[in-house]
């Protein structure tokens, strides 16, 4: 499917960050995509996108944070669509001025912005809530947060199409947030691949659960392994060695990260790269997930780019 007046190209640059007699790592640029829909977002929104449109939806209704990639993604692409969108903000209502430059990029792509407290926030998903919204926002298409469902994980998928010879990549590597990114990344790779995903959680209870309840049915068992020590300290935590670390790296690579996802992603894969843990020839993908919003709630100055 694609939007009025945006325009993705089917293969997007691959770039070579390490190499040595062992293997090699390279980065998929989908930071490069679009710099709104950034990244995964527009493969994990475009099949909503397409079941909004086919059935006449009047408008989009999903989630997210102060920060969030995705809700500022479903604004644009609502504007696009010449289509309402009403954004359910994690946090307390706050004036405009104090608002996070994010929400007021949403405001500004036309989004109508509804906060619940963290307690509320925390049961939007229970059938009694969803009915409430459908109740409040009638005949609008709801996305879950950050799309995780069976569309979000079946257009996820089509990130390896994206890919110059997907097949001769041993490992592909992305961050994890919802999971989303994951089950449909770990759903298209073959037998002879791994998918690793590297969660940005403190806590890794409850992570595997999470995508495997995403992974579509199939008769073949869909596999992936979990990374769970390159958190930080946890999600939204970027404690000193990591805002040098995105640093270094951009000094290195000329490829920006942020401090929620990209970034630990990119740690995580250089520092086991660098220590020889991957087996001997791999060939490794990490899958820059694009979105660089957390960045912006950063003093100026502190990242180089």
């Amino acid at each position: 499917m694609s939007l009025p007046y945006l325009h993705f190209p089917s293969k997007l640059p691959v770039q070579t960050i390490a190499q040595n007699f062992s293997g090699g790592v390279d980065v998929l640029r989908l930071d490069e995509l679009h710099p709104v829909i950034s990244g995964n977002k527009w493969f994990k929104l475009k099949e909503h996108l397409h079941l909004a449109v086919t059935a006449k939806a009047t408008g989009l209704v999903t989630y997210g944070g102060a920060w969030s990639n995705h809700l500022v993604a479903v604004a644009y692409a609502a504007r696009q669509l010449k289509l309402p969108s009403a954004g359910i903000v994690r946090g307390e209502q706050l004036p405009f001025s104090a608002l996070s430059q994010t929400l007021k990029d949403c405001l500004n792509y036309g989004m109508q912005l509804f906060f619940l407290s963290r307690e509320e926030y925390a049961h939007k998903d229970e059938l009694v809530a969803i009915a409430s919204l459908q109740q409040q926002f009638p005949g609008y298409h709801r996305i879950p947060e950050g799309a995780a469902d069976a569309a979000g994980v079946h257009g996820a998928a089509t990130i390896v199409n994206t890919v110059p010879a997907f097949h001769t990549y041993t490992h592909i590597c992305c961050s994890i947030g919802t999971g989303t990114m994951l089950a449909g990344i770990a759903s298209a790779c073959a037998a002879h691949q791994t998918a690793i995903g590297f969660s940005v959680f403190k806590k890794a209870d409850g992570i595997r659960e999470m995508v495997e309840a995403l992974v579509p049915a199939r008769d073949i068992p869909v596999r992936f392994e979990l990374e769970t020590r390159y958190s930080f300290g946890g999600y939204g935590k970027f404690p000193p060695e990591l805002i040098d670390f995105m640093n270094q790296f951009y000094r290195e690579t000329s490829i920006p990260t942020d401090i929620v996802y990209s970034a630990k992603l990119m740690a995580g894969v250089s520092d086991l790269f660098n220590k020889g843990c991957f087996p001997h020839g791999a060939k490794v993908l990490a899958v820059h997930c694009g979105g660089l919003q957390g960045n912006r709630s950063l003093p100026a100055g502190t990242l180089l780019f």
